[in-house]
């Protein structure tokens, strides 16, 4: 996928592009990031988002399919941990990535200062 690399076989493509769409939902990304800080109920979990048990469990279902958290059963209660940590480098990367596209649209946008030669942008 970059440069010096073999191309990827279909099948792998696929399975890249589906980790991908697991990590596109901001929910799960939400999920994610709370549980860097440790193991929690799904009832803290819950509380941590501005949604329903039902909906955290089933974006919890996904995550443990795909093997990023793990489950940890405590009589009627589950906890949930990271299970992939390698998930919060990629993270990184992409909001890295996001924040410097965005900084140099932004600095498209700032007026020009004082004695800085440049003409004021036209309207």
């Amino acid at each position: 996928m970059s440069k010096g690399h073999k191309p990827l076989k279909e099948e792998t493509l696929e399975l890249v592009a589906e980790r991908f769409r697991l990590l596109g939902d901001p929910l799960r990304l939400h999920l994610l990031q709370t549980l860097a800080a440790g193991e929690l109920s799904v009832a803290q979990l819950v509380d941590t988002t501005a949604t329903t048990q039902a909906n955290v469990s089933k974006h919890l279902q996904l995550l443990l399919r795909a093997g990023l958290v793990r489950r940890r059963k405590d009589g009627l209660h589950s906890y949930y941990s990271i299970a992939d940590p390698s998930v919060f480098p990629l993270c990184d990367l992409v909001c890295g990535s996001l924040s410097a596209h965005l900084s140099g649209q932004l600095a498209a946008f700032e007026p020009p200062k004082p004695g800085s030669g440049r003409p004021p942008a036209k309207r």
